[in-house]
């Protein structure tokens, strides 16, 4: 298979790509607002047949009990009104995993293609960063069950996806010759796992502000609903979780900033020129350090200490999407 069959493939997976994460993030959100409420209705009624089993046996006997049996025959015959419900749950992680499978081969076959690293230029960059969002969230959802994250990270990566291919696709070329290095494998990988879990750390520190805020009104006033949020985890285990991630995401941003630096010595001759995207690399490692530092030794928790973590994600995502276009620099050819 040619370059040129290779590229139009990897275009053709994109799209592939995009539609399950789609359908994944509706199946996601449908669990989310429906499953777990099914689920508790299902499980009351269990329980009222269960106890109407027990008071039938007790007045008449075993065979005032059979009914009941053939009832339960009869529904497993047929499959039961449960049987039939759709499984959101399953069917969203299923398409996840399909998506995230054809996401990969989007980047394999565009880096076949171009016979290089796959994250030569903006395109290619982003569409990394959305694969390693969903890597991490799946990783995030084997480790610790946090299927609720599903429906948000899927439209960050939808996003990031159509940002990609609307504003800022590009075909598949040779990269510049500063980019030509070994170096690119492993400094842009680390940069690109680390902006993939930060994101999914963002995501969970979103939801526990809402979350936060939500438990903070129906304790004033009792019975306050949230929609979704009622749904969610407590604010505890989502801070908990956006702690986590971002302590795995912290070491791997650092060590992307002193491979970059290695890099630029080789390539330009010095370890730090202040170029706009050094500084704004350091001003996120300088935030997240602070944030990490005021949970360790000064206990900070809760919400000032969620939106200082908003405030480095902020400054991540200005590193990405504004340095890259507002300033000029030796990063510009990205």
């Amino acid at each position: 298979m040619g370059s040129a069959d290779l590229a139009n493939l990897s275009d053709k997976l994109m799209l592939t790509t995009v539609v399950l994460y789609i359908v994944a993030m509706v199946s996601y959100a449908a669990d989310l607002g429906f499953g777990r409420r099914r689920a508790a209705a299902g499980a009351e009624e269990k329980a009222e047949e269960k106890a109407e089993e027990k008071v039938l046996v007790g007045a008449a006997g075993a065979e005032a009990a059979e009914p009941s049996a053939e009832k339960a025959e009869a529904a497993e015959e047929t499959g039961g009104g449960e049987r039939r419900a759709i499984d959101w749950a399953r069917l969203a992680v299923l398409l996840n995993v399909l998506g995230w499978g054809a996401h990969l081969g989007v980047i394999v076959t565009r880096g076949l293609a171009g016979e290089r690293w796959p994250w030569g230029n903006m395109y290619e960059f982003l569409t990394a960063i959305a694969f390693a969002a969903v890597t991490a969230f799946l990783i995030v959802l084997w480790r610790f069950q946090a299927r609720f994250l599903g429906a948000f990270v899927s439209l960050a990566a939808v996003v990031g996806l159509g940002v990609a291919n609307i504003w800022l696709y590009d075909s598949v070329g040779p990269v510049v010759p500063a980019l030509n290095s070994y170096w690119i494998a492993i400094h842009v990988s680390a940069a690109i796992i680390a902006t993939g879990a930060f994101t999914v750390g963002g995501t969970s520190t979103i939801l526990y502000l809402l979350k936060a805020r939500q438990e903070a009104r129906s304790a004033v006033k009792e019975g306050a609903g949230g929609g979704f949020l009622d749904r969610l985890p407590g604010s505890d285990a989502l801070d908990r979780l956006s702690v986590r991630v971002t302590m795995f995401a912290f070491p791997i941003w650092t060590a992307a900033i002193i491979m970059g630096a290695i890099w630029a010595d080789e390539a330009w001759g010095r370890y730090w020129g202040w170029d706009p995207k050094e500084i704004w690399s350091f001003i996120t490692w300088v935030i997240y350090a602070a944030y990490l530092h005021a949970r360790a030794t000064a206990g900070w928790k809760g919400r000032k200490a969620a939106i200082l973590a908003l405030i480095a994600f902020a400054a991540l995502l200005f590193n990405f999407f504004g340095v890259n276009y507002m300033f000029s620099g030796l990063h510009s050819y990205a």
